[in-house]
């Protein structure tokens, strides 16, 4: 649908509208990110949920409004509002909107052009289907949680790979691709959006390379996940720690030769069975220097270096203040819009929204009069913060 945006928006998917009904998990994240591509997006909170901090970052460019999905009139008013809305999106156990009214065959009866986003863990069907699980779960059922980690044991990588990585990005893209499809004249469609669906996505390289013969099950034992010696963290003199990653014999050679290893045959890059051997000899050579010291010899040259920054210092690296990939909002340091657009580029849309803040406004765009919304706070439908 083609309509003006918000005023203040930004970004290449201004005009189009998008109905969140709040939850946990990667629901926010990807919320948040079609919020900084310029997208209206409206959350549909529960009343009694809280109000959003400043630094709830992932709820930021939202308007909300919070409705009583039991009460009744609630389904009705949801309805009002899908009709007129380009996509949708929940996060619920499967079956939960279908009970209460709200599934995308009642929903889609209304809006044909609508695209119906589902994101859970397991996906809408399967033997887990109605199990309970968080990331760590769903990423160890696709393979990856085993191939990340120390010799000893896998090690959740926070929740990126499932929650962020297999879940968001995959719902906002499938979100996306359905939404272009109408635009060219298609129907509506729903996006069953499943973590360890997208996790085990993410994993295609490696499977493929396992099929090749060349990655081994397991832990350290192969290029990329900490095997290679020239593939991994090493601790610098005061404590610190430094990164390196040159894959190409040319990049190799580079940090040898700043490194002062005038032998590069000693130290062979593709002989894996000395790899555990010479990252002891790389271990040394970093312990004798302050991290400071190695990025005056290695950073910004073709060492393939970098330092491993906390989240208190990556704000401050001169490469991200120079891009700006942090923001300032309301005192809170947070990641600013990503990808960059040359024409129309994205922005952060607003600071988290209270909950239940924007129903006075964004139920009168929908066409829902001030009477009418009057009449559905006193029968507790909608719940509005005085003076809202």
């Amino acid at each position: 649908m083609n309509r003006p945006p918000p005023p203040q928006a930004a970004g290449p998917l201004c005009g189009l509208r998008i109905l969140e009904f709040a939850a946990i998990g990667p629901g926010p994240f990807c919320g948040m990110m079609l919020s900084d591509l310029g997208a209206d997006v409206i959350r549909i909170d529960r009343p009694g949920a809280g109000l959003s901090a400043p630094t709830d970052v992932t709820s930021r460019g939202r308007r909300s409004i919070a409705v009583d999905l039991k009460a009744p009139g609630a389904v009705e008013l949801c309805l009002r509002l899908a009709v007129q809305a380009d996509g949708l999106f929940e996060g619920f156990r499967p079956g939960v909107m279908e009970r209460l009214g709200l599934g995308p065959q009642t929903v889609m009866a209304r809006n044909p052009g609508l695209v119906y986003g589902r994101m859970t863990g397991w996906g809408q069907d399967g033997p887990l289907a109605q199990a309970a699980g968080h990331d760590i779960n769903y990423i160890a059922l696709s393979g990856a949680l085993h191939a990340i980690g120390t010799d000893e044991k896998p090690t959740p990588p926070l929740n990126l790979v499932g929650d962020f990585g297999g879940g968001a990005l995959f719902l906002a893209a499938g979100m996306l691709a359905a939404m272009l499809h109408v635009a060219r004249g298609g129907a509506g469609q729903v996006i069953d959006a499943a973590m360890c669906d997208g996790a085990a996505s993410l994993m295609a390289t490696f499977y493929g390379r396992r099929a090749a013969g060349s990655w081994e099950d397991g832990r350290r034992r192969n290029l990329l996940d900490g095997g290679a010696h020239f593939y991994d963290t090493y601790r610098c003199a005061d404590g610190e720690w430094v990164a390196i990653g040159p894959l190409e014999p040319q990049f190799y050679g580079e940090l040898l030769r700043r490194l002062g290893v005038d032998d590069p045959e000693g130290l062979p890059q593709g002989e894996r069975t000395r790899w555990p051997a010479l990252r002891e000899r790389l271990a040394a050579v970093f312990a004798t220097r302050s991290r400071a010291e190695w990025r005056a010899v290695l950073e910004g040259s073709d060492a393939c270096f970098a330092p491993v920054l906390s989240m208190a210092d990556a704000p401050a690296h001169p490469h991200n203040k120079a891009r700006g990939v942090f923001q300032d909002v309301a005192g809170v340091i947070q990641p600013a819009p990503a990808p960059r657009f040359s024409g129309t580029p994205g922005a952060i849309q607003g600071p988290p929204p209270s909950v239940g803040a924007h129903a006075q406004q964004v139920l009168s765009e929908f066409g829902v009069s001030p009477d009418e919304v009057e009449a559905l706070t006193e029968a507790g439908v909608i719940w509005r913060p005085s003076g809202r």
